[in-house]
């Protein structure tokens, strides 16, 4: 474990003092892996200066934003609620839980969040209630009014997205479905946490790691934040591990997933970096491997749906 742990910022140095790593260069069905100059790096299959990726992603999603839960209903055939629920049942979170969503925009992961916690502390109450059985309707009755006043237990989710216009998306999807309580919305970037040391017991980051200009940075961040024992979760996009259902998986990406982006988004562009920029992120081990260069422990991961995603877990021991 003390290996582990002082390897970790010499590999994160390392990459630091190379300013490169590789990185996909697939055609559309497959390709070449190449090295990304110093002071560049990718958006989609362009290489750009660093400077210019941050203000061009943000307009992707600027763009994409208010049609950005149909278009991922409608690319994985509603799948990617399948894949959230998932996360959630991993993270499997108690009342009084402390999450950070970064990347968190439309607010899935957050009600989500929000729903679980509700549901455990309802479990809780009614097997408190039925191992004391003599308990008048009166008590039973106090401990359900009780139970109304504080539902989360103490627990406090805040979405962190850079993008304003997801998180005003986010937001008018918060009130129109009624989730109030327990729930905070930040403007911030991934890189560079508007939060204070030590103050997360969970940090999710669902489909936005692999948008970030810096990854390792967002790790560093993400270990920053989080308590002593708390626990990183990522659900991102991985490689596929079964080359029929790659091939399949590439074709309809890119011959398909940006005309749905046309015709439902008006948005040919966005969708076709965003396919792209599947391609370009990490595999499952190299993922891996940065999150324990950032000081995670105990790190693993789990795909779904053949590697078509992964759900990568760590902690701060």
């Amino acid at each position: 474990m003390a290996a582990s742990i002082g390897a970790a910022p010499c590999r994160t140095l390392f990459r630091r003092s190379c300013g490169k790593r590789l990185s996909a260069a697939w055609g559309l069905l497959g390709g070449a892996r190449g090295l990304v100059a110093q002071g560049e790096t990718h958006l989609g299959f362009q290489t750009v200066p660093e400077a210019e990726k941050e203000q061009r992603v943000y307009q992707v999603f600027e763009s994409v934003a208010k049609k950005y839960d149909i278009m991922n209903d409608s690319m994985s055939f509603g799948i990617h609620r399948l894949w959230k629920d998932i996360l959630l049942h991993q993270m499997n979170p108690y009342p009084g839980t402390q999450l950070l969503d970064v990347a968190g925009g439309t607010g899935d992961i957050a009600f989500r969040f929000i729903n679980y916690v509700r549901s455990q502390r309802e479990y809780r109450l009614r097997q408190k209630l039925k191992s004391h059985q003599n308990l008048s309707w009166q008590e039973i009755s106090k401990s359900y009014q009780e139970e109304a006043l504080k539902p989360l237990g103490g627990s406090q989710v805040v979405i962190c997205d850079i993008n304003k216009e997801m998180v005003k998306v986010g937001k008018q999807k918060a009130q129109l479905l009624g989730y109030t309580e327990g729930l905070s919305w930040v403007v911030g970037n991934a890189e560079e946490l508007p939060f204070d040391d030590d103050k997360f017991d969970i940090y999710t980051i669902a489909f936005g790691i692999r948008n970030v200009t810096h990854i390792d940075q967002a790790l560093q961040e993400a270990y920053r934040v989080l308590q002593p024992g708390g626990r990183f979760l990522c659900l991102e996009f991985s490689q596929v591990n079964n080359p029929l259902i790659s091939r399949l998986y590439d074709l309809y990406s890119f011959q398909v997933i940006p005309v749905l982006g046309e015709i439902i988004a008006g948005d040919w562009k966005s969708y076709q970096y965003l396919v792209e920029s599947i391609r370009q992120f990490p595999a499952q081990e190299e993922f891996k491997a940065m999150i324990e260069d950032a000081g995670f422990l105990k790190v693993e991961y789990r795909n779904l749906t053949a590697g078509i995603v992964a759900i990568h877990s760590g902690f701060k021991l």
